[in-house]
Protein backbone atom coordinates (compact mmCIF):
# COMPACT_ATOMS: atom_id res chain seq x y z
CA UNK A 1 0.00 0.00 0.00
CA UNK A 2 1.62 3.28 -1.05
CA UNK A 3 0.98 6.25 1.71
CA UNK A 4 2.83 9.28 1.50
CA UNK A 5 1.25 11.39 4.41
CA UNK A 6 3.64 14.22 3.41
CA UNK A 7 1.34 16.30 0.76
CA UNK A 8 1.65 19.64 2.06
CA UNK A 9 0.87 21.57 -1.03
CA UNK A 10 0.12 25.06 -1.39
CA UNK A 11 -2.80 26.10 -3.45
CA UNK A 12 -2.96 28.40 -6.05
CA UNK A 13 -5.64 30.45 -5.23
CA UNK A 14 -5.36 34.46 -5.54
CA UNK A 15 -6.95 37.09 -2.88
CA UNK A 16 -6.07 38.06 0.86
CA UNK A 17 -7.83 36.88 4.11
CA UNK A 18 -11.25 35.86 3.64
CA UNK A 19 -11.20 37.07 -0.34
CA UNK A 20 -9.06 34.03 -1.23
CA UNK A 21 -12.33 31.86 -0.72
CA UNK A 22 -15.51 32.18 -2.80
CA UNK A 23 -18.54 33.43 -1.08
CA UNK A 24 -20.72 30.22 -1.41
CA UNK A 25 -17.68 28.17 0.68
CA UNK A 26 -18.11 30.51 3.20
CA UNK A 27 -21.64 30.17 5.96
CA UNK A 28 -22.41 32.97 8.65
CA UNK A 29 -20.10 32.26 12.03
CA UNK A 30 -21.41 33.85 15.34
CA UNK A 31 -18.86 35.87 17.22
CA UNK A 32 -17.13 34.64 20.74
CA UNK A 33 -18.10 35.48 23.76
CA UNK A 34 -14.69 36.33 24.51
CA UNK A 35 -12.10 37.49 22.18
CA UNK A 36 -8.68 35.90 22.36
CA UNK A 37 -4.93 36.47 21.22
CA UNK A 38 -4.31 33.59 18.80
CA UNK A 39 -0.73 32.59 17.69
CA UNK A 40 -0.85 30.01 14.79
CA UNK A 41 2.51 28.77 13.30
CA UNK A 42 2.26 28.64 9.81
CA UNK A 43 -1.30 29.55 8.57
CA UNK A 44 -0.67 29.92 4.68
CA UNK A 45 -1.07 26.31 3.43
CA UNK A 46 -4.24 24.06 3.32
CA UNK A 47 -5.16 23.59 7.11
CA UNK A 48 -4.18 27.11 8.08
CA UNK A 49 -6.13 29.95 6.21
CA UNK A 50 -9.19 27.95 7.22
CA UNK A 51 -8.38 28.32 10.86
CA UNK A 52 -7.52 31.72 10.24
CA UNK A 53 -10.27 32.75 8.89
CA UNK A 54 -12.66 30.80 11.48
CA UNK A 55 -10.89 32.25 14.02
CA UNK A 56 -11.12 36.15 12.63
CA UNK A 57 -14.98 35.15 11.93
CA UNK A 58 -15.25 34.42 15.92
CA UNK A 59 -13.86 38.13 16.38
CA UNK A 60 -10.47 36.67 17.99
CA UNK A 61 -7.06 39.02 17.55
CA UNK A 62 -4.58 36.59 15.42
CA UNK A 63 -1.07 36.80 14.94
CA UNK A 64 0.95 34.36 11.95
CA UNK A 65 4.29 33.26 12.21
CA UNK A 66 6.11 31.80 9.29
CA UNK A 67 8.85 32.49 6.84
CA UNK A 68 6.57 34.91 4.84
CA UNK A 69 7.95 32.10 1.39
CA UNK A 70 4.71 31.11 1.16
CA UNK A 71 0.98 32.59 -0.23
CA UNK A 72 2.17 35.85 0.98
CA UNK A 73 -1.27 37.98 -0.44
CA UNK A 74 -2.93 36.07 2.24
CA UNK A 75 -4.09 37.60 5.28
CA UNK A 76 -1.74 40.88 4.50
CA UNK A 77 -3.80 42.85 7.14
CA UNK A 78 -2.43 40.70 10.04
CA UNK A 79 0.78 40.98 11.60
CA UNK A 80 3.01 38.11 10.64
CA UNK A 81 6.29 37.69 12.68
CA UNK A 82 9.02 36.17 10.12
CA UNK A 83 11.31 33.44 11.25
CA UNK A 84 12.15 29.93 11.16
CA UNK A 85 10.82 26.65 13.18
CA UNK A 86 13.99 25.79 12.95
CA UNK A 87 16.17 28.03 15.97
CA UNK A 88 19.34 26.81 13.55
CA UNK A 89 17.86 28.79 10.66
CA UNK A 90 18.36 32.35 10.33
CA UNK A 91 16.28 34.27 12.96
CA UNK A 92 15.17 31.09 14.25
CA UNK A 93 12.00 31.87 16.86
CA UNK A 94 13.73 34.96 18.40
CA UNK A 95 10.72 37.28 16.86
CA UNK A 96 8.13 35.40 19.64
CA UNK A 97 10.36 36.10 22.58
CA UNK A 98 8.87 38.56 25.05
CA UNK A 99 5.17 38.26 23.57
CA UNK A 100 2.26 37.01 24.77
CA UNK A 101 -0.77 35.28 23.42
CA UNK A 102 -3.85 33.38 24.81
CA UNK A 103 -2.86 30.44 22.90
CA UNK A 104 -1.11 28.92 20.18
CA UNK A 105 -2.20 26.83 16.69
CA UNK A 106 1.14 25.01 15.70
CA UNK A 107 0.20 23.10 12.03
CA UNK A 108 3.71 22.72 10.93
CA UNK A 109 5.55 21.21 13.41
CA UNK A 110 6.92 17.86 12.23
CA UNK A 111 10.31 17.41 14.22
CA UNK A 112 10.62 17.00 18.00
CA UNK A 113 13.28 19.25 18.21
CA UNK A 114 12.30 21.93 16.21
CA UNK A 115 8.24 21.48 17.69
CA UNK A 116 10.22 21.05 21.14
CA UNK A 117 12.18 24.51 20.62
CA UNK A 118 8.78 26.46 20.44
CA UNK A 119 6.87 24.89 22.95
CA UNK A 120 9.51 25.63 25.29
CA UNK A 121 9.87 28.85 23.90
CA UNK A 122 6.18 29.85 24.38
CA UNK A 123 5.70 27.93 27.53
CA UNK A 124 5.87 31.02 29.84
CA UNK A 125 4.01 33.42 27.19
CA UNK A 126 0.52 31.42 26.30
CA UNK A 127 -1.75 30.17 28.02
CA UNK A 128 -2.61 26.89 25.92
CA UNK A 129 -0.79 25.09 23.63
CA UNK A 130 -2.59 23.20 20.65
CA UNK A 131 0.05 21.31 18.35
CA UNK A 132 -1.84 19.57 15.14
CA UNK A 133 -0.27 15.51 15.28
CA UNK A 134 -1.85 12.86 13.12
CA UNK A 135 -4.23 9.95 13.62
CA UNK A 136 -1.34 7.70 12.56
CA UNK A 137 0.99 9.05 15.21
CA UNK A 138 -0.60 5.35 16.65
CA UNK A 139 1.33 2.44 17.36
CA UNK A 140 -0.49 -0.09 14.91
CA UNK A 141 -2.80 2.69 13.33
CA UNK A 142 -3.54 0.35 10.98
CA UNK A 143 -6.05 -1.62 13.11
CA UNK A 144 -8.51 1.26 14.15
CA UNK A 145 -11.30 -0.46 15.04
CA UNK A 146 -12.82 -1.39 18.24
CA UNK A 147 -9.62 0.00 19.79
CA UNK A 148 -9.17 3.34 17.62
CA UNK A 149 -9.21 5.43 20.39
CA UNK A 150 -7.54 7.76 22.16
CA UNK A 151 -6.08 5.75 24.75
CA UNK A 152 -3.96 3.76 22.45
CA UNK A 153 -0.04 3.72 22.75
CA UNK A 154 2.03 6.17 20.22
CA UNK A 155 4.75 4.98 17.92
CA UNK A 156 8.10 4.58 18.77
CA UNK A 157 11.32 4.79 16.47
CA UNK A 158 14.39 2.76 17.33
CA UNK A 159 16.47 6.37 16.55
CA UNK A 160 14.05 9.24 18.19
CA UNK A 161 16.86 11.74 16.95
CA UNK A 162 16.30 10.99 13.30
CA UNK A 163 14.98 14.17 11.10
CA UNK A 164 13.96 11.89 8.31
CA UNK A 165 10.10 13.20 8.27
CA UNK A 166 9.83 11.54 4.59
CA UNK A 167 10.35 7.81 5.92
CA UNK A 168 9.15 8.42 9.48
CA UNK A 169 6.56 10.92 9.40
CA UNK A 170 3.98 9.37 11.45
CA UNK A 171 5.92 8.58 14.68
CA UNK A 172 7.83 11.88 14.23
CA UNK A 173 4.49 12.90 14.92
CA UNK A 174 4.13 10.76 18.24
CA UNK A 175 7.72 12.51 19.35
CA UNK A 176 6.89 16.18 18.90
CA UNK A 177 3.82 15.73 20.91
CA UNK A 178 5.79 14.33 23.74
CA UNK A 179 8.21 17.21 23.38
CA UNK A 180 5.22 19.89 23.54
CA UNK A 181 3.79 17.92 27.03
CA UNK A 182 7.30 18.20 28.22
CA UNK A 183 7.30 21.35 27.53
CA UNK A 184 3.65 22.50 28.55
CA UNK A 185 2.39 20.01 30.65
CA UNK A 186 -1.81 20.18 31.12
CA UNK A 187 -1.66 23.02 29.03
CA UNK A 188 -1.54 20.65 25.64
CA UNK A 189 -4.56 19.81 23.06
CA UNK A 190 -3.56 17.15 20.87
CA UNK A 191 -5.42 17.06 17.50
CA UNK A 192 -4.88 14.01 15.53
CA UNK A 193 -6.65 14.38 12.32
CA UNK A 194 -6.92 11.50 9.52
CA UNK A 195 -7.25 12.47 6.05
CA UNK A 196 -7.61 16.49 5.62
CA UNK A 197 -10.09 17.11 2.73
CA UNK A 198 -11.88 20.05 1.41
CA UNK A 199 -11.56 23.45 -0.40
CA UNK A 200 -7.60 24.19 -1.06
CA UNK A 201 -6.66 20.78 -0.76
CA UNK A 202 -3.76 20.54 -3.54
CA UNK A 203 -3.31 17.02 -3.03
CA UNK A 204 -6.30 15.93 -5.22
CA UNK A 205 -6.75 12.57 -2.84
CA UNK A 206 -10.40 13.41 -2.36
CA UNK A 207 -10.61 16.28 -4.82
CA UNK A 208 -10.40 13.37 -7.34
CA UNK A 209 -13.90 12.12 -6.20
CA UNK A 210 -15.80 15.11 -6.96
CA UNK A 211 -14.19 15.95 -10.34
CA UNK A 212 -13.72 12.62 -11.78
CA UNK A 213 -17.70 12.66 -11.27
CA UNK A 214 -18.21 16.16 -12.35
CA UNK A 215 -16.25 15.15 -15.81
CA UNK A 216 -19.00 12.08 -16.03
CA UNK A 217 -18.93 8.75 -17.86
CA UNK A 218 -18.27 5.17 -16.20
CA UNK A 219 -16.42 5.74 -13.10
CA UNK A 220 -13.90 2.95 -11.55
CA UNK A 221 -15.43 2.41 -7.80
CA UNK A 222 -13.17 0.22 -5.92
CA UNK A 223 -13.92 -2.66 -4.46
CA UNK A 224 -17.71 -2.88 -2.46
CA UNK A 225 -20.18 0.30 -1.83
CA UNK A 226 -20.15 -1.11 1.80
CA UNK A 227 -16.00 -0.69 2.15
CA UNK A 228 -15.67 1.58 4.72
CA UNK A 229 -14.01 4.68 4.95
CA UNK A 230 -12.98 7.96 6.72
CA UNK A 231 -11.66 11.73 6.56
CA UNK A 232 -12.28 15.08 8.18
CA UNK A 233 -13.21 18.40 6.50
CA UNK A 234 -10.40 21.17 6.66
CA UNK A 235 -13.13 23.58 7.93
CA UNK A 236 -14.89 21.19 10.78
CA UNK A 237 -11.42 20.55 11.78
CA UNK A 238 -10.55 24.35 11.98
CA UNK A 239 -13.74 25.25 13.72
CA UNK A 240 -12.92 22.50 16.67
CA UNK A 241 -9.18 24.10 17.18
CA UNK A 242 -10.64 27.38 17.72
CA UNK A 243 -13.18 25.44 19.99
CA UNK A 244 -10.65 24.03 21.82
CA UNK A 245 -8.66 27.31 22.27
CA UNK A 246 -11.94 29.10 23.43
CA UNK A 247 -13.33 26.44 25.71
CA UNK A 248 -9.63 25.76 27.13
CA UNK A 249 -10.40 21.84 25.94
CA UNK A 250 -6.90 20.33 26.90
CA UNK A 251 -7.25 16.51 25.90
CA UNK A 252 -6.06 14.54 23.02
CA UNK A 253 -8.78 13.88 20.26
CA UNK A 254 -8.77 11.54 17.27
CA UNK A 255 -10.45 14.29 14.40
CA UNK A 256 -12.40 12.01 11.59
CA UNK A 257 -15.83 11.70 10.48
CA UNK A 258 -17.32 8.28 11.77
CA UNK A 259 -16.47 5.79 9.47
CA UNK A 260 -18.93 5.10 6.82
CA UNK A 261 -19.60 3.32 3.02
CA UNK A 262 -17.44 4.21 0.49
CA UNK A 263 -20.80 3.56 -1.68
CA UNK A 264 -22.66 6.49 0.27
CA UNK A 265 -19.79 9.15 -0.40
CA UNK A 266 -19.74 8.46 -3.79
CA UNK A 267 -23.47 8.51 -4.27
CA UNK A 268 -23.82 11.48 -2.42
CA UNK A 269 -21.73 13.14 -4.78
CA UNK A 270 -23.98 11.50 -7.55
CA UNK A 271 -26.61 13.48 -6.08
CA UNK A 272 -25.46 16.84 -5.52
CA UNK A 273 -23.36 17.35 -8.40
CA UNK A 274 -24.68 17.17 -12.04
CA UNK A 275 -23.53 14.89 -14.98
CA UNK A 276 -23.97 10.89 -16.22
CA UNK A 277 -21.91 9.86 -13.83
CA UNK A 278 -21.79 6.19 -13.33
CA UNK A 279 -20.36 4.17 -10.41
CA UNK A 280 -19.17 0.16 -11.74
CA UNK A 281 -17.99 -1.21 -8.65
CA UNK A 282 -14.68 -3.30 -9.58
CA UNK A 283 -13.46 -6.05 -7.05
CA UNK A 284 -10.47 -5.43 -4.78
CA UNK A 285 -8.52 -9.01 -6.09
CA UNK A 286 -9.81 -7.59 -10.09
CA UNK A 287 -8.00 -4.29 -9.02
CA UNK A 288 -5.07 -5.95 -7.49
CA UNK A 289 -4.35 -8.10 -10.50
CA UNK A 290 -4.15 -5.30 -12.62
CA UNK A 291 -2.14 -3.11 -10.22
CA UNK A 292 -4.66 -0.60 -9.28
CA UNK A 293 -3.72 0.15 -5.83
CA UNK A 294 -5.29 2.13 -2.78
CA UNK A 295 -3.73 5.66 -2.73
CA UNK A 296 -1.91 5.87 -5.80
CA UNK A 297 -4.93 5.14 -8.32
CA UNK A 298 -7.84 5.08 -6.20
CA UNK A 299 -8.70 7.41 -3.03
CA UNK A 300 -10.04 7.51 0.25
CA UNK A 301 -10.57 2.96 -0.13
CA UNK A 302 -8.99 0.08 1.49
CA UNK A 303 -10.43 -3.16 0.64
CA UNK A 304 -12.35 -4.49 3.35
CA UNK A 305 -10.36 -7.87 3.76
CA UNK A 306 -7.10 -5.88 4.35
CA UNK A 307 -4.93 -5.54 7.10
CA UNK A 308 -5.02 -1.84 6.23
CA UNK A 309 -9.39 -1.54 6.39
CA UNK A 310 -8.41 -0.33 9.99
CA UNK A 311 -7.44 2.75 9.07
CA UNK A 312 -10.96 3.83 8.21
CA UNK A 313 -12.50 2.73 11.16
CA UNK A 314 -11.34 5.43 13.86
CA UNK A 315 -13.88 6.67 16.53
CA UNK A 316 -14.14 10.34 17.24
CA UNK A 317 -16.60 10.03 20.12
CA UNK A 318 -14.69 12.02 22.26
CA UNK A 319 -14.14 14.73 20.02
CA UNK A 320 -17.61 14.85 19.01
CA UNK A 321 -18.84 14.59 22.63
CA UNK A 322 -16.99 17.78 23.45
CA UNK A 323 -18.06 19.86 20.41
CA UNK A 324 -17.08 18.64 17.10
CA UNK A 325 -19.35 18.92 14.55
CA UNK A 326 -19.29 17.21 10.98
CA UNK A 327 -20.90 18.99 7.74
CA UNK A 328 -22.89 16.78 5.54
CA UNK A 329 -20.58 14.79 2.65
CA UNK A 330 -22.72 16.49 -0.18
CA UNK A 331 -20.97 19.86 1.29
CA UNK A 332 -17.60 18.65 1.19
CA UNK A 333 -18.10 17.67 -2.79
CA UNK A 334 -19.98 19.97 -4.10
CA UNK A 335 -17.81 23.25 -2.07
CA UNK A 336 -14.61 21.02 -3.43
CA UNK A 337 -15.38 21.00 -6.64
CA UNK A 338 -16.06 24.56 -6.86
CA UNK A 339 -12.97 25.92 -5.48
CA UNK A 340 -10.98 23.59 -8.19
CA UNK A 341 -12.73 25.58 -10.67
CA UNK A 342 -11.32 28.77 -9.70
CA UNK A 343 -7.93 27.21 -10.14
CA UNK A 344 -6.23 27.79 -13.30
CA UNK A 345 -7.29 25.78 -16.27
CA UNK A 346 -3.81 24.43 -16.73
CA UNK A 347 -4.20 22.99 -13.03
CA UNK A 348 -8.01 21.69 -13.67
CA UNK A 349 -6.78 19.90 -16.25
CA UNK A 350 -4.13 16.88 -14.71
CA UNK A 351 -5.18 15.99 -11.87
CA UNK A 352 -2.21 15.31 -9.20
CA UNK A 353 -3.42 12.30 -7.61
CA UNK A 354 -5.22 8.89 -9.35
CA UNK A 355 -5.61 7.10 -12.81
CA UNK A 356 -5.55 8.81 -15.86
CA UNK A 357 -8.94 8.44 -17.60
CA UNK A 358 -7.22 6.06 -20.01
CA UNK A 359 -5.88 3.98 -17.69
CA UNK A 360 -9.65 3.92 -16.19
CA UNK A 361 -11.38 2.80 -19.14
CA UNK A 362 -8.72 0.61 -19.73
CA UNK A 363 -9.18 -1.74 -16.58
CA UNK A 364 -13.35 -0.95 -16.90
CA UNK A 365 -12.68 -2.54 -20.11
CA UNK A 366 -10.93 -5.60 -19.15
CA UNK A 367 -13.53 -6.23 -15.99
CA UNK A 368 -16.68 -5.34 -18.40
CA UNK A 369 -15.03 -8.58 -20.84
CA UNK A 370 -14.48 -10.18 -17.59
Amino acid sequence: MTFDRRQFVTATLAGAGLSAFPAVLRAAVSRAVRPLKILILGGTGFLGPHTVNYALERGHEVTLFNRGKTNNDLFSELETIIGNRDPDIDEGLSGLKNRQWDAVIDNSGFVPRITGASSTLLADNVEQYVFVSTICQYDQWFDGGDNGTEERPRGMLDDPTTEDVGTHYCALKAYCELAVEDAMAGRVTQIRPGLIVGPRDGTDRFTYWPVRINRGGPILAPGKPSDLTQYIDVRDLSAFMVHCVEQNLTESYNLVRPPMPLGDVLSAGLKVIDSDAELIWTPADFLAEHDIQPWRDVHLWADSESPASGSFTWSSEKALNDGLTIRPVEDTMVDTLAWFKTLPDERQEKLRFGMSRERELEVLAAWQAK
